[in-house]
């Protein structure tokens, strides 16, 4: 039951920031505003662990690996992914992030040891042609000349970095240490390593105190940070990375219902085809998650998260 929870909380909450994120975007540098909404959300985890009185200690080696998850999925995953999108398209963008479902099974694989299961990979790749069906209309008008190819490696590189930074916290988590905790740390982290690269880029350290920005700017901080990560990461933690990681094969679907209501999206049949696709690849990938899980927990020590 807490598995499902967490799966739905993460593709509602997901599919709901783009449109917190399109208020970010125009006159406050990206990495900036990637810098805000983690220090925000670090500070908002913080006042928690305190709250709540709990362990905060660890030990070097830990803060080296809660840095690097920090790094590499608090921070440069969300510059370069803020930067690919002034080449291509959202749609785009997101058919690409898809491939992390196929990135977090082979990492698993390499780092982890993780075994790939063939009904996981089948059901990531049904998944994976659905989504580019949910989007068929937005790629095919794509030309694809250099910029574009430009946002396209930069985009792939973005859904490797939030690979690798879903392996470590699997990692942070087989080595019993907390998901808020190594969030908040990992969130602070990650902000002021954005403050660093615009530093060292010269740009204007600004914000925009309009209200669309400041309102955005405290709900992708507090839901799509503190909320959704916290859900996802435990999911990372308690079914794999990969299973975990088919939520983003979901949440588009949620964002274009969004759309539906708010930008007067229409539906096509590729696309109607292409939601059929995802929900056959995600019963597929998900089917037998409890069973699954609980030999996972039990070959690994019943491993307990404190989430």
């Amino acid at each position: 039951m807490a598995n499902l929870l967490f799966y739905t909380v993460t593709i509602l909450i997901w599919g709901s920031t783009w449109l917190g994120i399109k208020f970010q975007l125009g006159n406050v540098d990206p990495a900036l505003s990637v810098a805000y909404r983690f220090a925000l959300a670090a500070v908002i985890l913080f006042s928690w662990c305190f709250a709540r009185r709990l362990p905060m200690r660890f030990s070097r080696n830990d803060h080296l690996y809660i840095a690097m998850q920090g790094f590499f999925l608090f921070a440069f995953n969300y510059l370069l992914f803020y930067r690919s999108e002034l080449y291509i398209t959202s749609g785009l963008a997101a058919v690409v992030f898809s491939t992390i479902v196929i990135m977090n099974l082979l990492n698993g694989r390499i780092f982890l040891g993780t075994p790939i299961e063939i009904r996981v990979l089948f059901g990531a790749g049904m998944g994976m042609v659905g989504l580019v069906l949910l989007f068929w209309p937005e790629m095919a008008a794509v030309n694809f000349s250099g910029p574009v190819m430009l946002g396209l490696l930069l985009s792939f590189a973005a859904t490797y970095l939030a690979s690798l930074g879903n392996i470590i916290s699997a990692r942070n988590q087989h080595r019993k240490l907390p998901v808020v905790q190594t969030n908040a740390y990992g969130m602070a982290y990650g902000s002021l390593c954005m403050v660093l690269v615009v530093i060292i880029s010269g740009a204007p350290i600004t914000i925009d105190l309009s209200a669309p920005y400041l309102v955005s700017l405290v709900y992708l901080a507090f839901f799509g940070s503190v909320i959704a990560f916290g859900c996802y990461l435990s999911l990372v933690g308690r079914i794999g990375p990969g299973r975990a990681a088919y939520a983003t094969l979901l949440f588009p679907v949620v964002a274009l219902m969004l759309s539906t209501i708010w930008e007067d999206y229409h539906w096509t049949l590729p696309g109607l085809i292409g939601i059929l696709l995802i929900l056959c690849g995600n019963y597929l990938a998900l089917a037998k998650q409890r069973t699954r899980s609980t030999e996972s927990l039990s070959r690994s020590g019943k491993m307990s998260l404190r989430a």
